[in-house]
């Protein structure tokens, strides 16, 4: 999939990128951006995008403007228009020029998805679209790398930490910064992370043991939550010092290390 920002704010394309990034239908997709819609329609002239997120308010022509002057011109390829603007009064008028969709910012990731799901059937259905991929390989998450943006794959991810304003994501050989919430990361890939403590998930494959605090019952999932207040400590593959489980999580955890018993 080709994708094309449309913004007069640099930060607001950055969002957009990062979320497209992390949203495993946009993981492999090429994205390009422009600045007003003067850039964008040298763009659009220049290559086939299947997919413009377009912003409304910006200097010069209005995207609702470059909206209309695309689908009034029968020799140019008519992507999917998907406008994202902060003023909700143009939702009527977006869809009068035949956009898919209306985000309005900030943007939410379950919303772009949506979004994007509905570009996917109208291109489907203007034969315009290739047939979806049939597995996603690798899903990336976008971090912050010494001031920069960095693509990491999820798989490498050994557990995240939430601290303060941002959340730690550890590898075995570095630590990286996001501002995606803890909560979101849970959300987004409940089939990968497992939550140990309110602010801290794990890669449930690299758990490796749960060790008891002293004066605990057994680890055998009888009466998890009736040992003492000590935190109990997770072991991972790949790190070094342990990870603290609260207690209320204990039973979530010694569940999964039977159920995988015969499985490391």
């Amino acid at each position: 999939m080709n994708v094309l920002l449309i913004d007069d704010e640099p930060l607001a394309r950055a969002r957009l990128r990062r979320l497209l990034a992390e949203l495993p239908e946009t993981a492999q997709a090429t994205v390009d951006e422009a600045a007003d819609a003067a850039e964008a329609w040298t763009l659009l002239r220049a290559q086939r995008f299947d997919v413009l997120l377009l912003d409304i308010q910006m200097p010069g022509q209005s995207g609702m403007d470059l909206a209309r002057r695309l689908a009034a011109d029968p020799g140019m390829h008519h992507p999917a228009v998907v406008f994202v603007t902060a003023h909700e009064e143009h939702a009527l008028d977006a869809f009068g020029v035949a956009a898919v969709d209306y985000l309005t910012k900030p943007v939410r990731r379950d919303r772009l998805a949506q979004a994007l799901g509905k570009a996917a059937l109208w291109l489907r259905a203007q034969g315009a679209a290739d047939p979806p991929p049939r597995e996603v390989h690798t899903v990336y998450l976008t971090v912050f790398d010494h001031g920069a943006l960095k693509r990491i794959a999820l798989s490498d991810i050994l557990y995240c930490r939430a601290e303060a304003k941002y959340t730690s994501l550890h590898t075995a050989q570095r630590q990286y910064w996001t501002d995606t919430p803890l909560v979101d990361l849970e959300q987004a890939y409940p089939d990968y992370f497992m939550r140990v403590h309110r602010s801290v998930l794990v890669a449930a494959a690299a758990i490796r043991a749960l060790e008891r605090p002293a004066g605990s019952p057994p680890v055998d999932g009888t009466d998890a939550d009736n040992g003492d207040n000590a935190t109990w400590a997770l072991h991972l593959h790949g790190v070094a010092d342990p990870l603290p489980v609260s207690r209320r999580r204990v039973a979530a955890v010694q569940a999964w290390l039977r159920q995988h018993s015969a499985h490391p």
